[in-house]
């Protein structure tokens, strides 16, 4: 099936690794161009690099109020137009829920929540019918996550955020979509795994509660990441995709 990726252009956030990386490699591959952002000036060029011609690097925080506005202006300088963004951030701290500070869930609500939603708003204003914004957020919106609180704390008020969104942007033609990953291979989660003292067990121990009984790889996300971003999934908007192997409970 053809996406109709070719050409597109897309920001996507937090893009130097993990879901970010993996969802911009796929929409380049599928012919899409993107700009790809990280708080490293070096690491973002190297991995547009990486991902070839139809890929630019550019140093950003998703905390900088000023960050959403130069995004999409790079979009438009650098590929012509401007047709959706994925909105990622790195999770916030870990820890016990008495536990965290006021700095880390101010620092969190910052750049996971508020940072989040000034991207959107800026993308919003700027898209046209066919457009489409796209978060990244975590199975923690419908069961929270032990050892993660904060995370428990604002991917659900995000997912609402998106929902409310989807509804003001349709009639414009403009569609708003979620992502919910669970246990996917990359370096955030086997940090997290190693906070056990065990990581073999500890991951061991979720894979025995996954009905595909693995962790899923990042380029399984990423391709579902594109289909969702990509003018194929057009009728679909409000929804909160997991990508977990089955390991929500719910329907």
């Amino acid at each position: 099936m053809d996406l109709g990726l070719k050409d597109r252009v897309y920001v996507v956030t937090g893009a130097t690794r993990g879901l970010g990386f993996a969802s911009a490699r796929e929409l380049t591959a599928d012919g899409a161009k993107v700009v790809v952002t990280g708080r490293d000036a070096a690491r973002a060029a190297e991995v547009a690099a990486a991902l070839g011609p139809n890929a630019v690097g550019v140093a950003a925080d998703n905390a900088d109020p000023a960050a959403a506005p130069a995004l999409i202006a790079t979009a438009k300088e650098r590929f012509g137009r401007f047709d959706g963004i994925l909105i990622s951030v790195g999770g916030p701290a870990p820890g016990a829920a008495a536990d965290n500070t006021d700095e880390q869930w101010t620092a969190a609500f910052e750049s996971v929540f508020l940072g989040a939603v000034r991207l959107a708003r800026a993308a919003a204003a700027e898209l046209g019918e066919g457009g489409v914004i796209g978060f990244v957020l975590s199975g923690s919106v419908h069961e929270p996550i032990p050892g993660l609180p904060i995370s428990n704390g604002l991917r659900p008020g995000l997912a609402g955020f998106a929902k409310s969104l989807s509804v003001d942007l349709g009639p414009r033609g403009i569609r708003v979509v979620g992502l919910l990953p669970a246990r996917i291979d990359t370096d955030r989660v086997r940090e997290l795994d190693a906070l056990s003292g065990d990581a073999a067990a500890a991951r061991a121990a979720n894979e025995s509660g996954i009905p595909l009984r693995r962790y899923g790889t990042p380029e399984e996300f990423g391709r579902a990441a594109a289909f969702l971003l990509s003018p194929a999934a057009s009728y679909l908007t409000g929804l909160m995709l997991p990508v977990d192997g089955g390991s929500r409970h719910g329907f």
